[in-house]
Formats: structure tokens, C-alpha cells, sequence
């Protein structure tokens, strides 16, 4: 049994999965309650699916990017769980677990996140053997930034605000917006995708693993 979480940013995520089906999952928009909401959701979600804590394997969490504080958050309370029960951890990119939930298209794929101080976390992938792959290293920009870096048909998903997608519907010809239904972080995708690196044991370093941040000028996001 794998225990994910995510959180990154205001949408958080916790999801149960024992490699075969996805035991239980929650997901919610926090009002900057990362601390206050944490604990008593995640003692709600293994009550409701008759989970103890001791038959966990490993815990994977969400790397990033997204808010200093609320990754530093899920962080810290993950690597407590995993010291505590004695499993591993396993850290995943948070653009790579919203790519994967993506339907397969053939055009490339935009992942974008809140990071921040109006600017988005942008991933590229390309579509390879029907997985989405990362493209590049990830990038900081705007909603107008994107919109403007777009010049050829391209699919966009993630955390995208109604004033957001009508920017972006600008370019309606280059530019194919996930459904907001698609557009939610799904933490059993993380789960997924930490369940294949947990079978060939590949773990973290409990000690030394961190956020990932993206950097502009002076300031870290």
C-alpha cells in the first residue's frame, strides 16, 4: 500500500492505492490551511477506507513545483510518516503526475500550475508510447506569456482561473484547453507512478530529498 500526498499549492491531494485499485482519494482546495487541514483529512481517509498506518509500504509525495511553504508542508509531514513506520519515500515532479492523467494527444502538452505572485510553473511533454514525456526543463510565466509563446497547436491542462482560460481562448486556433475536470491534480496518478518506482526499488534519500523550486531573478517560487 502506497500513501500519496500533494501539496503543492491550494489544491491538495491524498490518495490510498495497493498497486491493483485505488483504495481512497481525496482532493480539495485549501484556503491557505495546509497545516490545520492535514492531519485530520488524512486520519478521515483511513478511517473511511479501513487502512492502518502500519500497512503502508511507502509514501510518495508531490516534489513540485508550487508554494515554498505548502510543499515544505507535505514534505515534512511525509518524511514523519515514512521515519516513524520505517518505509521509504518517493518523490515525484508535480507537472509529471498531471501530465500522465492526461487523454493522449497528438500535439504537445503544456502542464501548468500556480506558483505564485501571478506567474504559472510551465512543463512541456511529447507524447511517446502513449506516455506523456517531459519536453524540457520546466519554465516561470504568466498566463499572457503563455498564451504568446503559443505559435502551433498545443494542449494546456492544470490550474487555470475563468480569467485565465479567456486569455488563453485568444488563441482558440492554436490552443486546445483541458476540461477543468482533466485540469485537477489527481494524487492516485502520483500514487501510480511512485507504485512502479517502489516495485523496483527506487527510492529516496529520506534525509536529503527537498522541493523543487523554480527560480526568477532574485526570487524563488
Amino acid at each position: 500500500m502506497i500513501f500519496a500526498v500533494d501539496t503543492s499549492t491550494l489544491s491538495v491531494g491524498l490518495a490510498l492505492f495497493d498497486g491493483t485499485q485505488v483504495i481512497g482519494e481525496m482532493n480539495w482546495q485549501t484556503k491557505h490551511n495546509h497545516t490545520i487541514e492535514l492531519a485530520p483529512a488524512i486520519e478521515y481517509l483511513f478511517s473511511q477506507c479501513g487502512i492502518q498506518k502500519k500497512e503502508l509500504k511507502a509514501c510518495a509525495i508531490a516534489l513540485g513545483p508550487g508554494s515554498f511553504t505548502s510543499l515544505r508542508i507535505g514534505l515534512s509531514l511525509v518524511k514523519g510518516i515514512a521515519l516513524s513506520l520505517r518505509i521509504p519515500v518517493i518523490g515525484i515532479p508535480t507537472l509529471d503526475f498531471l501530465a500522465q492523467a492526461q487523454p493522449a494527444k497528438n500535439i504537445p502538452l503544456l502542464a501548468i500550475l500556480q506558483a505564485g505572485r501571478s506567474r504559472f510553473a510551465v512543463g512541456k511533454y511529447k507524447l511517446k508510447s502513449s506516455s506523456w514525456i517531459k519536453d524540457g526543463e520546466s519554465t516561470l510565466l504568466s498566463i499572457e506569456e503563455i498564451s504568446d509563446s503559443i505559435e502551433s497547436p498545443t494542449y494546456i491542462c492544470g490550474e487555470l482561473s475563468a480569467e485565465d482560460r479567456q486569455i488563453l481562448n485568444r488563441k482558440r486556433r492554436n490552443i486546445v484547453l483541458g476540461h477543468p475536470v482533466h485540469s485537477v491534480r489527481r494524487a492516485s496518478f502520483l500514487a501510480s507512478m511512485a507504485w512502479k518506482r517502489y516495485k523496483v526499488n527506487d527510492f529516496d534519500e529520506i534525509d536529503s530529498l527537498a522541493p523543487i523550486y523554480l527560480h526568477i531573478a532574485d526570487s524563488v517560487l
